[in-house]
């Protein structure tokens, strides 16, 4: 039999191939392929709706950024830039150039305003999701704030109902799904969200809202399951960064997500050192990287 004679332009092409393999198995996955990318929230680290969160962003070590609408106040609609096509582009491009995502479009504003109450939701609403699918966003974060708390006005449910079934329909038409967070436990915003029951309206699940209760954090995300839970902010209230917290067991959540099999993005909003509050590079830099310790193992 002849020897294998391999031509010297095959032998240089498998050589390069196999260079590129090994380089990529062993540099960092693109956010698009992690099962747990981080991204931080654009007005957490005092860069609500500006072009210099995306290179703080990557500064900290995040995946991406959650914009912010902007706020509400009296206005008709949310205080935002991002309805102008040039400053859209612009926001595209700072992703692009930091090689960041956009994780979500939060609606923030309604942390401080009621859902249920408040006139005009359908076009604030609406704006939000236009914004998202101009800048191809899949998910939007939805509060239902102190004003709007079901726990301690159950008489809102109805309203909160018949205007998420509204903006369901919309989220749904336009390809995006809306992320609600609420106070109730995970058995009562199941069924919640079973009443509304629109598969364009899920859960932004918190980690703050199952452990200032002294609810068991696993128990919540079991009963809400991993179709119900859309997104997740990934961090507790202010004190403690991720990684001190007495509260949280970052690698048995992990754990207990891995069971259900979720993935998604996880998104810093809190968790910052009460003795350094306004230090946004230490705080947020610390529980990037603990996210990533824990939740990406095996990205450098």
């Amino acid at each position: 039999m002849k020897p294998l004679v391999v031509a010297p332009a095959v032998l240089v092409l498998f050589v390069l191939s196999f260079a590129l393999a090994c380089n990529g198995a062993f540099s960092a996955a693109p956010a698009a392929e992690l099962r747990y990318p981080v991204a931080v929230c654009d007005w957490m680290i005092l860069k609500r709706q500006k072009l210099g969160a995306f290179p703080l962003a990557h500064d900290l070590g995040a995946d991406g950024v959650e914009v912010d609408m902007g706020g509400l106040g009296n206005r008709a609609t949310f205080d935002s830039k991002l309805g102008d096509p040039a400053v859209r582009a612009q926001f595209l491009a700072a992703a692009r150039q930091h090689h960041l995502r956009f994780s979500s479009i939060a609606m923030s504003g309604f942390y401080a305003q009621s859902f249920a109450e408040r006139d005009g939701v359908e076009r604030m609403v609406q704006d939000a999701i236009d914004t998202a699918v101009a800048l191809d966003v899949r998910v939007l974060f939805l509060p239902l704030g102190v004003p709007c708390d079901l726990v301690k006005r159950p008489d809102l449910r109805p309203r909160v109902v018949e205007r998420l079934r509204a903006v369901g329909q919309r989220a749904a038409a336009a390809g995006v799904v809306i992320g609600i967070e609420t106070s109730l436990d995970a058995r009562a915003e199941a069924a919640l969200l079973d009443e509304i029951g629109s598969p364009a309206v899920r859960s932004y699940f918190n980690f703050s809202n199952a452990l200032q209760p002294g609810r068991d954090i696993h128990a919540e995300i079991r009963a809400l399951g991993r179709d119900r839970i859309v997104q997740i902010h990934a961090s507790n209230t202010d004190g403690h960064w991720l990684e001190q917290d007495p509260q949280v067991d970052l690698p048995a959540i992990k754990r207990t997500l891995d069971a259900i099999g979720w993935r998604g993005w996880l998104v810093i909003e809190r968790s910052r050192d009460s003795a350094r509050a306004t230090d946004v590079r230490a705080n947020f830099t610390a529980n990037v990287s603990f996210l990533k310790q824990v939740f990406q193992p095996h990205s450098p």
